[in-house]
């Protein structure tokens, strides 16, 4: 027993599988995210970048142009969203930072 297959049926199998694939690969990141292990400050990159935990301890006198405001969750690079604790960085790829650290290599979220 063959079973004839439609063309609409394919279509419309086509179209659905479109509409879920985008859905399951904003899930996975979003959970990916999640299970990135923190940076270490004393990692090589992060101490070449002056990176701490939390932007309140920056030297200003190593650091003359930090301003308060910059944090990485206010950075280009971070890749949270608001209220997101801790997210992917750009910089230092494979690790979380929190949104309250900073490098020198911030840059103004657009």
């Amino acid at each position: 027993m063959q079973r004839k297959i439609s063309r609409r049926s394919i279509v419309k199998s086509g179209l659905i599988a479109g509409a879920l694939l985008p859905a399951v690969g904003l899930i996975s990141r979003n959970a990916g995210a999640a299970t990135l292990p923190p940076l270490d400050p004393n990692d090589p990159t992060a101490k070449a970048l002056a990176f701490v935990n939390d932007a309140t301890k920056v030297d200003t006198k190593t650091h003359p142009t930090f301003k308060p405001s910059q944090k990485c969750g206010t950075c280009a690079q971070y890749q949270g969203k608001a209220g997101d604790a801790t997210a992917a960085c750009t910089i230092f790829a494979g690790k979380s930072v929190p949104e309250g650290g900073w490098c020198q290599v911030w840059a103004q979220k657009s």
